[in-house]
């Protein structure tokens, strides 16, 4: 099966042609290494697919024919994500909001001086 119908058939992507483009952006790996989107995919092989800033590493378990319902998504995959992975991605999100609110406009004078500063400090040794 081709690996980009496969993350489509498993849930990591809500169309085939998001997949597609994923894999040709090189968010997808397959065993350590960048794929084009036809490439093939067999049981035993891992994944990692970089979506929404967080690597998700999987492993092949069987291969569907079509695409499946959320609850038998477990049965042709095996997540193996760490899960510092998603606590990195909660600070991210909750650093991001402590900030600036979102749809709040561009900088102020006051935040790019904060942002100076901020970066001037970082860059002293």
């Amino acid at each position: 099966m081709r690996i980009d119908k496969y993350l489509w058939a498993v849930r990591y992507y809500k169309t085939r042609s998001l997949a597609t483009d994923a894999c040709k952006k090189g968010q997808v790996k397959l065993n350590g290494s960048n794929v084009k989107p036809a490439k093939e995919v067999f049981t035993g092989e891992k994944l990692i697919v970089r979506k929404n800033q967080i690597n998700y590493e999987l492993e092949v378990i069987g291969l569907p024919k079509s695409r499946v319902g959320a609850k038998l998504v477990d049965l042709y995959r095996k997540d193996t994500t760490p899960k510092e992975q998603f606590e990195a991605a909660e600070l991210l999100k909750y650093s991001k909001d402590y900030y600036r609110k979102k749809g709040s406009g561009r900088p102020t004078k006051k935040d790019r001086r904060d942002i100076d500063d901020y970066n001037a400090t970082e860059e002293s040794p």
